[in-house]
C-alpha cells in the first residue's frame, strides 16, 4: 500500500521511521506533506521518502496519517475531501478528534482509525491505543496494527476509553521523565555525577518495567520482593506514601483527563 502523511513533525517522523526501519513499507511508497519546507527536506534526507507541500498529493495514498494539531483537522479535511478515494483509510493521532468528528468533517462515511501514540515511539518503544470505525475491516485494522508495530505496540480499545488513554500512555511519559529526574537528583545529592545518575536511574526504570511485562507478576508483588522485613526499601516506601506518592500520580492522571 501507499502511505501518506499530512504533517511531518516529530511524531510523524517517528511513525515513518519505525515503519521504514522494519521494512513494512518502502520509502518510495511514502509521501509526506507539510508547509514547513526545511522539515520536509530533513525527512526526505533521513528517511528517503517523497515530500510535498500539497496536502492533496499525500491524501491520494491508500493510508493517510493525519499528523497535525486538532484545531487544523477541519480545515485540512475540507481541503482534501474531494480528492480522496472511498477506500482510503484515515489514521488519526489527535487527542479529542473522535471518529464521529472525522465523518462530520468529511460529510460522509469514511474509513477511519483513531489512535493515540506516545513519544517513546521516537525510539521504537511506543504504545498506541487503536479504535477503528465500522467501515474499517478486520483485515485493515490488522494491517494498521502491523504498521504501528514498527514503532512499538498496539492496543485495541473501545473509543469510550480513548480520552482516558491520554494520561495512561499519552501524557504519562512526562511523569516518568520527572520520576527519573527526581531519582537522579537524589543520586547527585549522594555524590554521583549527573550523567551517571541519569544512566543508573533510567536503566533501573527500564528494567523494572520489563519485569512487569515479562514476569506477569502484579507490580505490588514485585515491590514486595524488594522490600525485605525491617529493611531499607520499606522505609523508602513508607516515606513516599507519607508524601502521597501514589495519590499524587492518580490525581495528576485525573486532571489530565478532565483537561481534554
Amino acid at each position: 500500500m501507499k502511505l501518506g502523511t499530512i504533517g511531518c513533525g516529530n511524531m510523524a517522523k517517528a511513525i515513518l521511521g519505525g515503519i521504514i526501519g522494519k521494512g513494512l513499507i518502502c520509502p518510495e511508497d511514502i509521501i509526506a506533506a507539510d508547509m514547513y519546507v526545511p522539515g520536509l527536506e530533513a525527512a526526505k534526507k533521513s528517511l528517503g521518502i517523497n515530500v510535498t507541500t500539497d496536502n492533496k498529493e499525500a491524501a491520494k495514498a491508500d493510508v493517510v496519517v493525519i499528523a497535525i494539531k486538532p484545531e487544523y483537522y477541519k480545515s485540512v479535511i475540507e481541503e482534501i475531501k474531494d480528492v480522496v478515494s472511498e477506500d482510503t483509510i484515515f489514521w488519526t493521532i489527535a487527542p479529542g478528534i473522535t471518529l464521529a468528528d472525522m465523518e462530520n468533517f468529511f460529510g460522509r462515511k469514511i474509513k477511519a482509525v483513531r489512535t493515540m501514540p506516545n513519544t517513546p515511539a521516537m525510539v521504537g518503544a511506543g504504545v498506541t491505543a487503536v479504535t477503528p470505525n465500522e467501515q474499517v475491516t478486520e483485515e485493515e485494522v490488522k494491517y494498521i496494527c502491523e504498521l504501528i508495530g514498527g514503532f512499538g505496540t498496539a492496543e485495541k480499545i473501545p473509543e469510550c476509553l480513548m480520552d482516558a488513554t491520554i494520561p495512561v500512555s499519552g501524557s504519562s511519559p512526562a511523569m516518568a521523565f520527572m520520576f527519573i529526574e527526581a531519582m537522579a537528583d537524589g543520586a547527585v545529592r549522594e555524590g554521583f555525577s549527573r550523567e551517571q545518575a541519569y544512566r543508573l536511574c533510567a536503566q533501573t526504570v527500564l528494567g523494572s518495567a520489563r519485569m512487569v511485562l515479562e514476569t506477569g507478576k502484579h507490580p505490588g508483588e514485585l515491590k514486595d520482593m524488594v522490600c525485605t522485613p525491617g529493611g531499607i526499601t520499606i522505609e523508602l516506601v513508607k516515606k513516599l506514601e507519607q508524601f502521597g506518592f501514589r495519590n499524587a500520580v492518580m490525581e495528576g492522571m485525573e486532571v489530565c483527563t478532565k483537561c481534554i
